[in-house]
């Protein structure tokens, strides 16, 4: 093993907001790279990733869990997005070093596979203000190779009830199962933005419409109020994205409030970490559908996962058809061609991405902030 001698932080702009990729070099001259993207938040994520770099440089590239249990326990403030997406970025780019000094993909590095190839699912795209527009998004997914779309609730639900809210959910949901077939699995996402009361009036209103699962439909870190919709709900509920540990994860999974958990490679602590969240869901029949609305070093990361962990279901995309994002050209060794809603298992050593930090030179930081939503009374709604 090498002694790592610089870990720096890059903010590359995407277009839909700032990715961060963390490089770490070695002595030797080997690099890893990671990503901790949290597009509002990127200037935080790379002063925490400067900060740990105070106890990383002059350390063994080897010793990945030693790391992430420093990194994590020696903070004395655990825990948090701002912490655990600078973890999250570290832990893949160790585990990138350790694939590439094997000549190996990091799946086979913790077990081998489990599946002989990954499915997907992918977001419209571009808003639609009409069910003729999302229909036309939905479609033109599926063009791409998709068999798997993750559709949204419009605007933000009121607090009590919001029968028109379901009502237009339940249309646009009808016109793309419509369009699509009974064949093309569709999700909802809530975005936790209702209570209880209005999250179960939506899942009841688009039940009938086959639906894979219903995520977030309430705010997260409240079994109770997740679990007074899941006893209730028609559809298999999905929770996660908003949970940065185990420990995060602990009550959710012993409650069994939920069917399948979304863990983001690139918050809850990286390869790591999902890894032991994964094993701990297993165990209550939990599946596990990580979140990723990321760039390449996320979805490659999440792919590594879903090779080796047996109960995995489906993994979030964003991959842009080929040749539409030169970011994603140039930071993909291999290319990641969807077929029949599938991509094969990363052959590639390490995770399977590099970085020129030209990049960051081409595609510049740019500060924006996010959208704030408001009720009918003008109170502040949840984004």
């Amino acid at each position: 093993m090498s002694k790592i001698v610089a870990v720096d932080p890059f903010a590359v702009n995407l277009g839909r907001g700032n990715m961060v990729i963390v490089r770490i070099r070695c002595d030797d001259g080997m690099e890893g790279y990671g990503e901790g993207t949290l597009p509002h938040k990127a200037r935080a994520i790379m002063g925490a990733v400067q900060d740990f770099a105070e106890y990383l440089v002059g350390q063994d590239d080897g010793q990945i869990e030693r790391h992430w249990q420093v990194l994590y326990r020696n903070s004395f403030q655990r825990g948090g997005v701002i912490l655990s997406t600078a973890l999250s970025a570290i832990d893949q780019a160790l585990w990138d070093i350790a694939g590439k000094r094997l000549d190996r993909p990091v799946w086979s590095l913790m077990g081998g596979a489990v599946r002989d190839r990954i499915w997907l699912y992918t977001h419209p795209g571009r808003r639609a203000n009409d069910p003729r527009g999302l229909v036309e998004n939905c479609l033109e997914r599926l063009d791409e190779g998709y068999t798997a779309i993750k559709l949204g609730i419009p605007g933000t639900p009121e607090l009590v009830r919001d029968p028109r809210k379901a009502a237009e959910t339940h249309d646009n949901i009808a016109a793309v199962r419509d369009a699509v077939g009974p064949d093309v699995a569709l999700m909802v996402d809530a975005h936790g933005k209702s209570t209880p009361t209005v999250a179960l009036e939506i899942a009841r209103a688009i039940a009938p419409l086959d639906l894979l699962f219903f995520e977030e439909p309430v705010p997260p870190r409240n079994v109770d109020a997740l679990l007074q919709v899941s006893r209730s709900c028609p559809i298999p509920v999905a929770t996660g994205e908003r949970m940065y540990s185990r420990w995060d994860f602990r009550t959710t999974i012993e409650s069994q409030a939920v069917s399948i958990l979304q863990p983001d490679l690139g918050h809850a602590g990286g390869i790591s970490e999902t890894r032991r969240i994964a094993a701990a869901a297993e165990t209550y029949f939990m599946q596990i559908a990580p979140h990723n609305p990321r760039g390449p070093g996320v979805t490659l990361a999440s792919l590594h996962i879903g090779a080796c962990t047996p109960n995995f279901l489906i993994q979030e995309s964003l991959i842009p058809p080929g040749g539409q994002s030169e970011i994603w050209d140039e930071m993909l060794v291999e290319p990641l061609n969807i077929v029949d809603g599938y991509v094969d298992l990363p052959r590639a050593p390490g995770i399977g991405i590099r970085f020129d930090e030209s990049l960051a030179e081409r595609f510049p930081f740019r500060p924006a902030d996010t959208q704030h939503p408001v009720l009918k009374d003008g109170a502040v709604g949840d984004w």
